[in-house]
C-alpha cells in the first residue's frame, strides 16, 4: 500500500475501507486468476467454464458494475475519489481485468445519461440488478484501418477530408434501425460479451462526426464476434473483432442519433475512459514498483541488498515521484470530469486534461515497469515473475485506448479550440 497524501481521503473512514477490500479482491482473487488466464490460448480465455467469467462474476456479486450509474436507476455512484481508488486497486490486481470491467461499466453509463425511458427499463435495470453475470457489456469503437480516427476527428476543423470509408454505418428502418460493417479486432472483452456500445455512423453518413451511439444485443441475427487475438501483453482480457450484418435493432437502442450531438458525446465517453485508463495504469505503475522495491531489498549484490546502493535508490525515487505525480493528476482531473458529467450533467469537463492524464499515466506506467524489470537484471524476463507480466502489459497500455502520441496531439488540438491556455 502507499501514504495517502491526500488528508481528506487519508481520514475519510469510507474510503479508507473501500481501499482495504478492494486490495484483498485485487491480491486474493485477481492476481491469481490474470496469470492463470495470462498463461492460457486466447480460445481458451473466452471458452464457457474460463477462470474470465468467474472472476467477473464475483465483480457484479461485488456491485462493482453500478459505479457509474445513479441510485434512481439502480446504480451506486461512488464519487470521484473513490472512483480513483477502484480503478488503481483492480489496475494493481490485473490490467486486463480492470480493462474488461472498465468496457463492461460503460454501456450501463451512457444509458443512463442519455438513454431513453424504454431503454432504461428494458436494458439498465435488469443490468444493474445482475449478480449473475448475465449482461457482460463491451465498448466496439474503432473500425478495421481507421485506428483513431474517431479520436482525431473531433478536433479537425475539417473532418471530412478523412473520408468515410470503412466505417460500420447505420441506417434508419421504419421505427428501429438497420447496423452493417465490422468493428476492430482490438474491441475488448467482445469474445466475451453480449452487449456492445457501439457507435456506427449515422445519417448524412459525410462526416466521420456523424457517428451515433447504440446498445446492441450480440445474440441478435446476423451479428459474429469472432475468437479472441493472441497478443503480447493484457491477455487475460480477450480482444476480437464484431461483424454486424443486417443486424436490426429498436429505435430506442439508438442512444444518440444526431451528428450535431456527436462532440459532446465522444468527448464525454473519452472523458470517463481516460479518467479510468489512467487509474487502472497507475495501479499497475504502482504494481510494479512495489516489486521493485521488494526485490531490491532480497537481491543482494556486493555483499549487501542492492537498495543499499545509492544508484539504486536514486532509481528508485525517479520511480516513486513518477508514481506520485500521475496519481495527483488524475486525482484533480477525474474530480473534474465526474462532477461535471455525472453530478452536475452539464457535460463541460475539460476533455484536454482528461486525454492529457490518460497519456501522462500510461507513459509513467511504462517507464516505471521498465525501470523495475531492470533493477531485477536477469530474473526480471523469466516468464514466473510478476514483473515480466506487468511490463508486457504496460507496454500494450500504451497503445490500447489511443496511443499515447494520438492522445496527446488530440489534448493540444482540443486545449486550443476550447482556448484552455493562451498567450495574453
Amino acid at each position: 500500500m502507499y501514504f495517502e497524501l491526500d488528508e481528506a481521503v487519508r481520514d475519510n473512514p469510507e474510503l479508507s475501507m473501500l481501499k482495504t477490500e478492494l486490495h484483498k479482491f485485487a491480491r486474493d482473487v485477481m492476481r491469481p486468476v490474470a496469470k492463470e488466464l495470462d498463461e492460457m490460448k486466447p480460445e481458451e480465455v473466452s471458452a464457457p467454464g474460463s477462470p474470465y467469467f468467474k472472476v467477473m462474476k464475483q465483480m457484479k456479486q461485488n456491485g462493482f458494475h453500478r459505479i457509474l450509474v445513479a441510485e434512481e436507476f439502480g446504480g451506486e455512484l461512488v464519487g470521484p475519489e473513490a472512483y480513483c481508488i477502484f480503478f488503481e486497486e483492480l489496475g494493481w490486481g490485473s490490467m486486463g481485468l480492470a480493462t474488461a470491467l472498465g468496457v463492461d461499466l460503460l454501456p450501463s453509463a451512457v444509458m443512463s445519461l442519455v438513454g431513453s425511458p424504454e431503454v432504461i427499463d428494458e436494458v439498465l435495470r435488469p443490468w444493474m440488478e445482475d449478480c449473475d453475470n448475465n449482461y457482460r457489456g463491451c465498448w466496439s469503437v474503432m473500425d478495421p484501418d481507421r485506428g483513431s480516427d474517431y479520436i482525431t476527428a473531433m478536433v479537425e476543423s475539417d473532418p471530412e477530408y478523412l473520408g468515410t470509408k470503412g466505417f460500420c454505418r447505420a441506417d434508419r428502418d421504419g421505427d428501429g434501425w438497420i447496423i452493417n460493417g465490422v468493428k476492430s479486432y482490438w474491441t475488448s472483452s467482445a469474445p466475451c460479451a453480449n452487449w456492445a456500445l457501439t457507435h456506427p455512423l449515422v445519417p448524412p453518413h459525410e462526416s466521420p462526426m456523424d457517428l451515433g451511439a447504440a446498445v446492441v444485443p450480440l445474440d441478435l441475427p446476423g451479428v459474429t464476434v469472432a475468437r479472441g487475438i493472441d497478443k503480447l501483453g493484457t491477455r487475460d482480457v480477450p480482444q476480437g473483432e464484431i461483424v454486424f450484418e443486417n443486424v436490426r435493432i429498436p429505435g430506442h437502442y439508438m442512444l444518440a442519433a444526431v451528428p450535431e450531438m456527436t462532440a459532446y458525446m465522444i468527448r464525454m465517453i473519452l472523458s470517463c475512459t481516460s479518467c479510468a485508463i489512467a487509474g487502472m495504469s497507475i495501479g499497475l505503475a504502482r504494481a510494479a514498483y512495489e516489486e521493485a522495491l521488494r526485490y531490491t531489498h532480497e537481491r543482494i549484490q556486493g555483499g549487501r541488498p542492492i537498495a543499499e546502493h545509492q544508484l539504486t535508490r536514486h532509481r528508485l525515487y525517479l520511480m516513486s515521484e513518477k508514481l506520485e505525480t500521475a496519481r495527483y493528476f488524475t486525482r484533480a482531473v477525474t474530480k473534474n470530469v465526474y462532477d461535471e458529467i455525472f453530478v452536475k450533467r452539464t457535460f463541460l469537463q475539460s476533455t484536454p486534461h482528461a486525454l492529457m492524464a490518460q497519456a501522462y499515466a500510461k507513459q509513467r506506467a511504462f517507464e516505471i515497469a521498465s525501470e523495475a524489470l531492470q533493477l531485477f537484471g536477469g530474473s526480471g524476463i523469466m516468464k514466473e515473475t510478476l514483473v515480466e507480466r506487468l511490463f508486457r502489459d504496460a507496454r500494450c497500455v500504451m497503445i490500447e485506448d489511443g496511443t499515447v502520441e494520438i492522445l496527446g496531439l488530440a489534448s493540444i488540438d482540443e486545449a486550443l479550440l476550447e482556448g484552455t491556455y493562451t498567450w495574453d
